[in-house]
């Protein structure tokens, strides 16, 4: 079973850096880099109108052999009455030894459809929602680590007049959420945050319970490998393939395309894959092009991707610049394309993957 919403998905967005500001780092002197990262930001898509907001990190190297650590705040309100925020941390100590994970978010988000649920009929829809999450891994081996996680989420959809009952009885309400998962990972990337060369696996679950405060029981499942290929003179070739499954799962928890172009939410299905090539050009000093291309699928069974209507493609590309070199942070400013007259500009903090 899969829901749709039909009709462009447009997204527009930029953020600039301070540039009279130390909080924005070094500048092309050789100096050292802050450790503060300030951006505002301000974008445009039909999910939350058109919003201006912020983005806030502290960068600091908690030991000499670790990673540096990001701890970052992010906050905007758009002129559809919506808004989000949130804070999230990626902390490395000990040499890499222990690596944690946290994040906080909340907020409200109105929504207009013109083809709400693939039915042709126009709806309005509210969002509510605020979530806490966690992860501790240990490193057991080189590149090797295992470690825990847990979630908790409280999410409630509403919508207009008809459209209220209908929510329900198909399932699409939201609920509250509790879940603790495993995770298994391998990192030989030379760089967390902004990779040339190495892979990079990852799975994990959540097992979402009512014995643990939840509305709903049900299992999630995902599995994420990166390949860096360098070439050229300093150009970066990364591939990453990507799925999540689901046993159980209310509508609310199936899982969404998540390919460039589109409005993540607008298509669902009980499992999603896709493969994704990202390639990075370097130009001049910290200024890149980037191109991609990626294909994904949405399917309650493997033999459903070889129906077309199943199969989402995406391509795009843009510009690149390397904010922070020794963090690796990259802002990325681009336009991609997915079919059905999705298309969307973006702008992003980091690399995809």
């Amino acid at each position: 079973m899969r829901e749709r919403s039909k009709g462009a998905a447009l997204a527009t967005g930029m953020a600039c850096c301070l540039a009279l500001s130390p909080l924005c780092g070094a500048q092309e002197t050789g100096e050292r880099e802050s450790p503060w990262l300030l951006t505002p930001t301000a974008s445009s898509d039909p999910k939350l109108g058109t919003r201006i907001g912020f983005f806030a990190g502290y960068i600091p190297r908690l030991d000499p052999g670790s990673t540096q650590s990001m701890i970052a705040a992010f906050g905007n309100y758009s002129d559809t009455d919506s808004y989000t925020f949130g804070l999230f941390g990626d902390l490395y100590f000990k040499a890499d030894q222990h690596k944690v994970m946290f994040g906080a978010f909340g907020g409200k988000i109105r929504n207009e459809y013109d083809d709400f649920l693939g039915t042709g009929l126009t709806a309005k829809t509210e969002d509510d929602m605020e979530g806490l999450f966690g992860r501790y891994s240990y490193r057991v081996a080189d590149n090797w680590y295992l470690g825990a996680q847990a979630v908790s989420t409280n999410y409630v959809i509403g919508a207009d007049g008809t459209w209220e009952p209908i929510l329900g009885l198909i399932g699409l309400t939201g609920f509250d959420s509790n879940a603790l998962g495993l995770v298994a990972e391998f990192d030989s990337r030379d760089n967390v945050r902004n990779a040339t060369r190495g892979r990079h696996f990852i799975t994990h679950n959540f097992a979402y319970r009512e014995s643990l405060g939840g509305d709903e029981s049900f299992d999630t499942l995902q599995a994420e490998f990166v390949q860096m290929i360098p070439f050229g003179e300093q150009h970066v070739l990364a591939v990453q393939a990507r799925g999540r499954w689901t046993h159980d799962a209310p509508l609310a928890g199936y899982s969404s395309l998540t390919l460039r172009g589109y409005t993540r939410g607008n298509y669902l299905a009980e499992h999603y894959s896709h493969i994704d090539v990202d390639a990075r050009f370097h130009l001049r000093g910290r200024w890149g092009l980037t191109a991609f291309a990626g294909i994904g699928c949405l399917y309650s069974k493997v033999s459903d991707c070889g129906n077309s209507e199943d199969l989402y493609a995406s391509a795009g590309g843009g510009i690149s610049y390397l904010l922070k070199p020794d963090a690796g942070i990259v802002l990325r400013a681009e336009y991609a394309v997915g079919e059905q007259d999705n298309s969307a500009f973006l702008f992003s903090v980091g690399q995809p993957f």
